[in-house]
């Protein structure tokens, strides 16, 4: 039987950390652990994870380091080493998910395969609402949701959209960090994230590239696995340019591993 992380990354917002962890206690499929990744954030967060680790039956493991900047492939890596599961499915922390969102995961979880899935947006006048409110049960025709059929729930049509035809052309390295699904010993094979990734930029899209030139297939979940994504002002992009550099170094070296990654915490 395969054990599976809920990998949480979070900074300073524990309003929302919050109902992150109050859509896990309803889960159809409980997570045999959650692991937290806390890219530096206040006294509030690390409150919020005190509360629940008193009320969760599982393991609720919190991995902080100083906030020093954006440094999301750090603490995202000091997460994994940390967690003990097979199986890791890994969201952002402005992500509620649906109840039976770790129910879907596990079915569609193969070996030597990672899972890119989707998400919806819930506006920011609704997002205010769903703050106040901790509503955390949300499904396609609340209120808010700005794409519908990213949070259909459809299990029959998941073959329809696992097929590769949808990593043609631009979908090749088409990944959201903010829900996505891997094994643990594929993503210490190929060194977990790269460090030299500084701020905002497509850290999640080098990771599968090395995956994907790794031989690990890349799959597709689309009608399950739903996700919620709630209004925020986007991460400063001042680093882009030089992100999006290591990234097409990955693809056109064909690299398999980072030189800085994982490894210094395993």
């Amino acid at each position: 039987m395969r054990t599976v992380t809920l990998l949480i990354s979070t900074y300073n917002w524990p309003e929302a950390l919050e109902l992150i962890l109050l859509s896990v206690k309803s889960q159809t499929s409980m997570p045999d652990e959650i692991v937290i990744a806390d890219d530096g954030s206040d006294q509030r967060t690390k409150s919020i994870i005190e509360k629940y680790q008193s009320i969760f039956k599982i393991p609720l493991k919190h991995v902080w380091h100083e906030d020093k900047g954006f440094r999301k492939t750090i603490i995202l890596n000091m997460a994994i080493a940390k967690a003990t599961s097979d199986y890791i499915v890994q969201i952002d922390g402005d992500i509620i998910i649906h109840k039976r969102f770790i129910e879907d995961h596990l079915k569609f979880a193969k070996e030597n395969s990672f899972v890119r899935a989707s998400r919806a947006y819930i506006d920011e006048r609704t997002t205010k609402g769903i703050m106040k409110r901790k509503q955390f049960n949300l499904h396609a025709f609340s209120k808010g949701i700005t794409n519908v059929f990213s949070v259909l729930r459809i299990p029959l049509m998941w073959p329809v959209f696992e097929t590769s035809y949808k990593n043609k052309g631009n979908e090749v390295y088409e990944i959201h960090g903010c829900n996505m699904a891997y094994w643990r010993k594929d993503i210490i094979k190929v060194n977990g994230y790269n460090e030299l990734f500084n701020g905002w930029g497509p850290e999640d899209k080098e990771l599968i590239a090395r995956m994907m030139n790794a031989g690990i297939q890349k799959r597709f979940i689309k009608l399950g696995a739903l996700a919620f994504h709630l209004y925020h002002k986007e991460n400063s992009r001042k680093m882009l340019e030089k992100n999006t550099e290591l990234f097409e170094e990955t693809i056109a070296k064909k690299l398999v591993y980072c030189e800085k990654g994982i490894n210094q915490y395993l």
